[in-house]
C-alpha cells in the first residue's frame, strides 16, 4: 500500500507530499499521521502541498480533517507550498478550509509552528473543574 512519509524534527512532523493524492491515500495519511502524533507526542504539523496541482473537495475536507484531529491532539498544524491554481480552486469550491493555518514555503511555516509552539508554553494548562450543585 502507498504511503506518504511522516519525518520528525524535533517537536514538529514534517509530511512532503510528491505524489497525486487520491482519496485512499489522503484517508492513511490523516489515519498515520494522527498516529505519528500521539506516538511521538510532537507540537506541530508542517504539511507540503508544493507538488500538488489539484486540490478537490475531498482532499481539502481531509486536510481540515487533519488540523481539527491534530489540535484535539495538542499539535498545530500549517500547510505550506499552496499553488495559485490550488488556492483558486479552493476559492470557488467555497472552502475555506477552518482551522488551517498556511504559509508560502517550509521556512516561513516552520517559524509560524515555532512562535505558536512558544506562544502555547506560556499559557498555563487548565485543570479540569468540577461543580457541585
Amino acid at each position: 500500500m502507498e504511503r506518504i512519509p511522516i519525518l520528525r524534527m524535533g517537536r514538529v512532523l514534517l509530511v512532503t507530499i510528491q505524489v497525486d493524492m487520491h482519496d485512499q491515500l489522503a484517508v492513511t495519511l490523516q489515519d498515520d499521521l494522527t498516529a505519528k502524533i500521539v506516538e511521538t507526542s510532537a507540537s506541530g504539523v508542517l504539511i507540503d502541498i508544493s507538488s500538488l496541482e489539484v486540490v478537490d473537495s475531498f482532499i481539502g475536507r481531509i486536510l481540515g480533517n487533519i488540523a481539527t484531529m491534530s489540535r484535539v491532539l495538542d499539535a498545530q498544524t500549517v500547510v505550506v507550498g499552496m499553488q495559485p491554481a490550488v488556492a483558486i480552486t479552493l476559492v470557488e469550491l467555497g472552502m475555506s478550509l477552518p482551522g488551517i493555518r498556511t504559509a508560502l514555503n517550509v521556512e516561513k511555516g516552520m517559524a509560524l509552528l515555532q512562535a505558536s509552539m512558544e506562544a502555547d508554553q506560556d499559557v498555563p494548562e487548565v485543570a479540569d473543574a468540577s461543580f457541585e450543585d
